[in-house]
């Protein structure tokens, strides 16, 4: 009988230690992020592994893929799921999403942020709330090879690029002048850049992001613009006459495009600032060490340097417990503010932090920060890198297949392409 109540005691005791632990199990607070494996994405990430830990806040990352991030994304916000509680937000899908999102108006940390990265048209939903807090900021730089060319001799100018390019190849110094991404979603990196450095753009008026000025406008495709024709059919020839990139590049993603450039078989290449350190990692990159940064060459509709400049960002999905977003706005909130978090964010990607305060605190000690001001965060005229309203993403592709299609076909059908596509970028529009 004793023993009897010895083992009761006991096991009410481990009964009671394992209800304990948990109840405290239950109420470790967690916060599961959604996001697609990317050195800048994943610097952010530790930011938040960092706050976690300061908070007993358990972050969880759950990595989705590129290719199909937002048709997933989508998917999981319209059907209600709280399956995330922050997910990456960026502009090209900044209106899709907009009604779906928490606002973010209340977030103190936005007012750090550069005003151009979050307009009203990009993030905001119906009532005018932004629906985005900044990650970093991201925007093409044309990369150069200081080992083969001086800053002095940087092509400024489409036909530079061609003639240094040539001669590089011509002394056997490289395989290639110019490699960068062209399929679909990789636009940026050769036909966007190359765009705006010739005054044209997929929607007219050039550069116009505001939906009522181009409403008004009707919509009208760019395709037919004969500054769209000098961009086709400069790189037809690149491609094909003067072969200064690769035959395969109308399908190359970014990824294959800067294993080119870090292989060191191309002199020059266009990718995003965040790519600096990849490019510079000696385990990564053969060229490491050897990389300059310059204004995007000039078409000859254009003599003045043009950049675009975007910001990746985090968002709330609507659909979540209001615990759980009150959590994730202290975070986000407070990632603003952490400098020593902001500064290692720029360190580990070369893409610069949303906290604007902090870019010339960084350029003082930092020279590439210096050159990004310099060629691109300074530069008076810029454009933002996608359109914002939901069907961006069906004109993006009704473009893409038109550019490609003009530089795979015959240079002389390059007009007929373009002009087949105009309509259908017009229809995806409107």
């Amino acid at each position: 009988m004793i023993k009897l109540k010895r083992w009761a005691v006991v096991g009410t005791a481990w009964l009671g230690a394992l209800l304990l632990a948990g109840g405290v199990q239950a109420q470790q607070k967690e916060l599961r992020v959604g996001y697609q494996p990317n050195p800048l994405q994943n610097a952010s990430l530790d930011m938040m592994d960092r706050w976690g830990a300061k908070n007993g806040v358990k972050i969880v990352k759950i990595p989705n893929s590129y290719g199909v991030y937002v048709e997933k994304m989508t998917a999981s916000l319209t059907s209600g799921s709280d399956q995330f509680d922050i997910i990456w937000h960026n502009d090209d899908w900044g209106p899709l999403w907009a009604h779906l999102l928490e606002p973010m108006h209340d977030v103190a940390g936005l007012k750090y942020v550069d005003p151009w990265g979050v307009e009203p048209f990009i993030f905001d939903n119906a009532q005018g709330q932004t629906t985005v807090v900044p990650m970093a900021h991201t925007f093409p730089v044309f990369f150069y090879r200081t080992d083969l060319v001086k800053e002095s001799e940087v092509p400024k100018t489409w036909d530079e690029l061609v003639k240094v390019s040539k001669k590089l190849q011509a002394e056997d110094k490289v395989k290639f002048g110019y490699v960068g991404g062209m399929s679909m979603n990789n636009s940026w990196f050769t036909w966007l850049w190359s765009m705006w450095t010739n005054n044209c753009d997929v929607l007219l008026p050039a550069r116009e992001r505001d939906n009522a000025k181009l409403a008004k406008n009707g919509w009208k495709s760019g395709m037919n613009e004969p500054c769209m024709r000098q961009v086709a059919e400069f790189w037809w020839d690149a491609v094909h006459v003067h072969k200064i990139s690769p035959a395969g590049m109308p399908a190359y993603d970014r990824n294959e495009a800067n294993a080119v450039f870090t292989s060191g078989n191309a002199a020059f290449t266009v990718a995003d600032s965040a790519h600096w350190i990849a490019f510079n990692d000696p385990a990564k990159s053969k060229i490491a060490g050897k990389i300059g940064v310059a204004y995007l060459p000039s078409g000859p509709n254009r003599t003045e340097p043009i950049t675009s400049n975007d910001v990746w960002g985090w968002a709330i999905p609507k659909a979540i417990p209001a615990e759980r977003k009150a959590l994730a706005k202290k975070m986000l909130s407070e990632m603003m503010l952490d400098e020593a978090g902001q500064v290692a964010l720029w360190e580990k990607t070369g893409a610069p932090p949303p906290n604007r305060e902090l870019w010339d605190k960084i350029a003082q000690k930092d020279s590439f920060m210096r050159q990004v001001k310099k060629y691109s965060l300074d530069v008076p005229t810029k454009v933002h890198g996608a359109y914002y309203f939901e069907k961006w993403p069906a004109v993006h592709k009704a473009f893409s297949d038109a550019v490609i299609k003009s530089i795979t076909g015959k240079r002389e059908d390059i007009p007929k392409a373009l002009a087949e596509g105009a309509p259908r970028v017009h229809e995806a529009a409107k």
